[in-house]
């Protein structure tokens, strides 16, 4: 099942160790995804002793699943972040993410990562007359704070995606792609090369404080640390000592295809932009820079779900695009979404000078790298005066498994009815 595009494709893989006896650094960071390598190398960039510590390999969890858009904001429109947490707090948080994307491509140039970045904007796809409404609705609340911009039309819209499904397009010029495993896995790279110990296959089986400094308990180690950086997301395996902020799990399939034909291939996304739609049951479509198609949607194609998305993935492509009929699906693969109730990421103290960054519902890249690094600098000094969250004293939701399962059902009711109806 896991044939993932972006396992196969990366230029960035290196070999780490498992973590063997004990480690004193300042700063341990436990999570190998956006966040937590964005934080690790951050602080050793500013001369902190770092030690990184991933359960399976660099980018294991979300990572190697991403779509890759590395999108301004989070999935919520600025006005609703607003409402959500107060407007000062939300006009702070909108500010900074709105600028993530510049410090995502500023990483990428800076370190040589290697992950096919893509600068060219997204489409944000009206699926249907009243997702135009919502994208008229997002363009009023982006040129309010000088975004760039633009509503596009249908015509315009099939131009540039090659289908004339979609009733028109937001297309924000802040934004872009990458290869998401490969620009995680480049940020590990970086933040060893600026001093960071960095091991894989090295779960954190307990962690705990003594009154003086946190100690993270391996099968085969030990690190020891005044400063700590919980950064597993959706792929928290429990750990004992730590009370586990749980939030419902959204599962998101991609297929990707060979290389398309010249004939094919120039005439879907030329531009190179990334775009997701605005259903319900949302969708991603975007090209990566070998000419492969890689499509995206909600839904566990696993056990009693596989049939009904995958027959349903292949369906809605070729009807996107009759000129794939018959071409080969090459990768399939599917991961998770933590999705918070509000769709706000959270910042959670849970001990001294230790901090948890979660639920980032969908918008790991760009969030991710930005909050990642301000989350480890407010460890490290001891104020959050520059993260743009509130931190939490404790933090968790109700029904996170009732929530999983109407995702999950919805997801497959959907593209049941769209199969048989469409």
């Amino acid at each position: 099942m896991d044939s993932s595009l972006w396992r196969s494709s990366s230029k960035e893989l290196r070999k780490y160790n498992c973590l063997k006896g004990d480690l004193h650094v300042d700063f341990l960071v436990i999570g190998g995804g956006f966040t937590g390598c964005s934080a690790a190398l951050a602080a050793s960039e500013a001369g902190a002793s770092v030690a990184l510590l991933e359960a399976h390999s660099i980018g294991h969890g979300g990572s190697g699943r991403n779509v890759g858009l590395v999108n301004a904001g989070l999935w919520l429109p600025p006005d609703e972040v607003e409402s959500v947490m107060g407007a000062e707090v939300g006009q702070a948080l909108n500010h900074a993410l709105a600028g993530a994307p510049d410090e995502v491509f500023d990483l990428i140039a800076r370190h040589g990562i290697q992950c096919e970045a893509t600068r060219n904007g997204t489409l944000h796809l009206a699926h249907a007359p009243r997702g135009l409404k919502d994208l008229e609705m997002r363009l009023a609340q982006q040129e309010a704070r000088q975004a760039p911009v633009a509503l596009l039309d249908a015509a315009e819209t099939a131009r540039r995606t090659g289908t004339d499904a979609y009733h028109g397009a937001l297309h924000d010029r802040r934004a872009g792609t990458v290869q998401p495993l490969a620009y995680v896995q480049g940020l590990a790279r970086a933040a060893q090369d600026a001093g960071a110990e960095i091991f894989t296959e090295s779960p954190v089986k307990a962690l705990a404080h003594d009154g003086r400094l946190w100690r993270g308990t391996t099968a085969h180690g030990t690190v020891r640390a005044k400063n700590c950086l919980l950064a597993t997301n959706a792929y928290h395996l429990g750990i004992a000592g730590v009370h586990e902020a749980r939030s419902a799990q959204v599962s998101f399939f991609q297929l990707a295809t060979e290389p398309l034909p010249k004939r094919i291939g120039e005439t879907i996304l030329a531009g190179g932009e990334g775009c997701w739609d605005t259903a319900l049951i949302m969708s991603s479509l975007r090209r990566d820079t070998a000419g492969r198609l890689i499509f995206g949607a909600m839904g566990n194609p696993e056990g009693l779900g596989h049939a009904v998305h995958r027959a349903w993935a292949l369906k809605a492509l070729t009807r996107l695009y009759p000129a794939l009929e018959g071409q080969e699906i090459a990768h399939f693969w599917v991961g998770n979404i933590a999705m918070t109730s509000d769709h706000v990421p959270k910042a959670i103290r849970f001990g001294p000078n230790a901090m948890s960054l979660m639920g980032f519902s969908g918008r790991g890249i760009a969030p991710g790298t930005r909050l990642g690094r301000l989350a480890g600098a407010a460890v490290l000094s001891g104020s959050d005066q520059d993260l743009p969250l509130p931190v939490l004293e404790q933090y968790s939701e109700r029904f996170c498994g009732t929530r999983t399962a109407y995702y999950e059902s919805g997801a497959r009711l959907i593209h049941m009815a769209d199969r048989v109806l469409g």
